[in-house]
């Protein structure tokens, strides 16, 4: 494996991690889910700049749908994460207090919710639409493939998702991206890694979601037969 391939699976990861991890907000401390939020900004710039390849044929080539689908979910990434940081930085206690910003706080607060549980969402979508290229990386380190392995990493990712959804609803995770719910609120006497695993089955959710759906993409784009 090429370094900069290895340098961008660290990112990717790292990146997964700290978001995971900006979720829990209250449960990390404020302090330390604005460091947080400044280092998974950092971390999404340097993923943007080691695919700078992608962003330069943005302009070329033939639009497929999973293409179209790809571009579209990556802007709407881009916009939450901008979204999450610039209300961020305007209702800091911390990290940017020695701004002289005053007022606005009320709606980037609501700006950032809603840029922090869509983002979540769009980031594990495009997860997904690339989950066959890390799983494909994953199988080449066996070698000898397995019917069994394969049909038992998809009953454990199904079994995730199952859970995810359940946790989509129990950590009423709808309500705070359709503003039905606008204070979110956490449980401080929860272990912090009972909330993690919720979401990191939430996350799962979206990245079958992903997964599939570039599936049910070929299998139309290729006249009924999948790809």
């Amino acid at each position: 494996m090429k370094p900069k391939q290895i340098v961008k699976i660290i990112v990717d990861i790292s990146m997964t991690i700290l978001l995971l991890l900006l979720m829990a907000y209250s449960l990390v401390g404020e302090a330390a889910h604005e460091w947080l939020g400044i280092g998974t900004f950092v971390l999404f710039i340097l993923h943007h700049v080691l695919n700078n390849k992608w962003s330069r044929s943005l302009l070329n080539g033939r639009y497929t749908p999973f293409r179209i689908l790809q571009t579209v979910l990556v802007a709407l990434a881009l916009a939450s994460m901008l979204g999450s940081m610039v209300s961020g930085i305007m209702i800091s206690r911390y990290a940017f207090a020695f701004l002289p910003i005053s007022g606005g706080r009320g709606w980037a607060r609501t700006l950032h919710m809603l840029s922090a549980y869509w983002g979540f969402v769009f980031i594990s979508l495009h997860l997904g639409l690339h989950w066959s290229t890390m799983m494909n990386m994953t199988k080449r380190m066996f070698k000898m493939p397995s019917a069994i392995r394969s049909w038992t990493v998809r009953a454990v990712g199904l079994l995730i998702a199952g859970y995810g959804a359940y946790a989509f609803v129990k950590r009423e995770i709808g309500s705070y991206m359709l503003l039905r719910i606008q204070f979110v609120f956490f449980n401080f006497e929860e272990p912090l890694i009972y909330f993690l695993l919720d979401y990191i089955a939430v996350m799962g959710l979206f990245v079958l979601i992903g997964h599939y759906s570039t599936h049910i993409l070929n299998l139309f784009c290729k006249g009924g037969k999948p790809q």
